[in-house]
C-alpha cells in the first residue's frame, strides 16, 4: 500500500513538473528523501521552472553558464543541488549564484568557473569582491548616473514652477494712446454675409455701442486688481 501510495505522488509531481516545461527531466520520490528531480546531462542552458516542494536537484553536466537571479529562492525544502560539470562563465552576471553557493553549503556539490581564463576552475562559491570589482563600479556608475538624472528632473520642474509663479505675480502695462480713441464699432465686428444673416431682421447692432464708457473705469479697476493688469492712458 505505501509502495503503491508513492507511487502515485510521484506520478502526480512528475506530471506537474512536465506541465511546467522540464520534459525531459526526471523525477521520483524518495520514501524518506522527498522529491528528487534529475535534469543532469540534458543539454540544457536554463534552469526549468521547478516545483517548490523538490528536495533533490540534479542538474550536472548541462549547458549552464549562469542561473537567473531569484530562480532558486523558492526551493526551501533543498538538501541536495549538484550544479557541477557546467561551463559558468564567471562574470558579473554569476554573482547571485556565488551568494546563493555560499548560502547553501551544505547542500551543494560546488561547482566551478569554466571562463574566463583567470577564472577557470575556481570555485564559485571561492570567488572574492575583489574579482568583482569592475561590477561594483558599473553599479555605482548607474547610481551616478540616475542621481544625475533625477537632479536635472527636480531642477527643471522646479524651474517651471518658478516661472509660473513669477508670471502670476508680474504686472502687464497696456497702453491706450490717442491713436486708438477713433476706432468705430464697424472695426470690432465681423462684416461676412454668413455672419450678417445671424442677426435678427429688422435690427441694426452695429448702432450699439461695444462698450458702455461710463462703467470703463470699472472694469480697469477689476483688472488690475484681480489679474494684475494696468491700463495706461497718456
Amino acid at each position: 500500500m505505501r509502495i503503491l501510495f508513492h507511487s502515485g505522488l510521484s506520478f502526480l509531481l512528475c506530471s506537474i513538473f512536465a506541465h511546467v516545461g522540464c520534459e525531459s527531466c526526471g523525477c521520483v520520490t524518495l520514501p524518506s528523501r522527498g522529491l528528487r528531480v534529475n535534469c543532469s546531462s540534458q543539454g540544457l542552458r536554463t534552469i526549468p521552472q521547478l516545483p517548490v516542494s523538490i528536495t533533490e536537484l540534479l542538474l550536472q553536466n548541462n549547458l549552464l553558464t549562469s542561473v537567473t537571479p531569484g530562480h532558486l529562492d523558492q526551493l526551501h525544502d533543498l538538501r541536495l543541488v549538484n550544479l557541477s560539470g557546467n561551463p559558468f562563465h564567471c562574470d558579473c552576471s554569476i554573482q547571485y549564484l556565488r551568494q546563493w553557493l555560499k548560502r547553501n553549503k551544505a547542500v551543494s556539490v560546488m561547482p566551478v568557473c569554466a571562463s574566463p581564463a583567470e577564472r577557470a576552475q575556481r570555485p564559485i562559491d571561492e570567488l572574492t569582491d575583489a574579482d568583482f570589482a569592475s561590477c561594483a563600479s558599473d553599479h555605482c556608475f548607474g547610481w551616478v548616473y540616475n542621481g544625475i538624472l533625477c537632479f536635472l528632473l527636480c531642477f527643471l520642474i522646479g524651474l517651471l514652477l518658478w516661472c509660473l509663479q513669477l508670471a502670476r505675480n508680474s504686472t502687464f502695462i497696456l497702453g491706450i494712446d490717442e491713436r486708438h480713441s477713433g476706432f468705430e464699432a464697424e472695426s470690432l465686428r465681423s462684416l461676412k454675409p454668413k455672419h450678417r444673416a445671424r442677426m435678427s431682421p429688422g435690427t441694426n447692432d452695429l448702432d450699439k455701442p461695444l462698450l458702455n464708457m461710463e462703467i470703463l473705469p470699472q472694469i480697469l479697476d477689476v483688472l488690475h486688481k484681480q489679474h494684475n493688469i494696468k491700463i495706461k492712458v497718456p
